[in-house]
């Protein structure tokens, strides 16, 4: 069965896509921790981080570092924060958090942004990299 990311990488499910290439999609995450708060994932549905192909492993921290950069400049924050949990959805995920404080990185909190704003930030982003 698809995973909500696979149907996202299909087109099924709309996204805030932020980059994307042969291999691997960011897009904007829905519940975020912080402004910005990005995921970045394989397009093959793989549940394990660490059942990826070693090649297909370094090339998605890769991707993940282009993105952070590009959120970096994008998003005011003390730092990028990284965290790979994989509980909530069995399709491996790079989490990409601006941070401020550590709370930003506690996944019990979320923010609240409209559509446009969503939009608008994905597009920012999408321009910095």
């Amino acid at each position: 069965m698809a995973t909500l990311f696979s149907k996202i990488v299909q087109g099924e499910i709309p996204a805030y896509k932020i980059a994307e290439d042969s291999q691997f999609l960011a897009f904007l995450d829905i519940n975020p921790n912080a402004k910005g708060h990005t995921l970045c994932i394989p397009k093959k549905e793989v549940n394990n981080i660490f059942d990826l192909e070693e090649e297909v492993y370094q090339e998605l921290m890769r991707f993940s570092r282009k993105v952070a950069i590009a959120l970096e400049k994008t998003v005011s924050c003390k730092r990028i924060g990284m965290a790979v949990v994989g509980l909530e959805v069995p399709h491996v995920h790079v989490h990409l958090i601006p941070l401020n404080s550590m709370k930003d990185m506690d996944f019990s909190n979320s923010i609240e942004m409209s559509e446009e704003e969503f939009e608008q930030l994905a597009q920012s982003i999408h321009v910095n990299l």
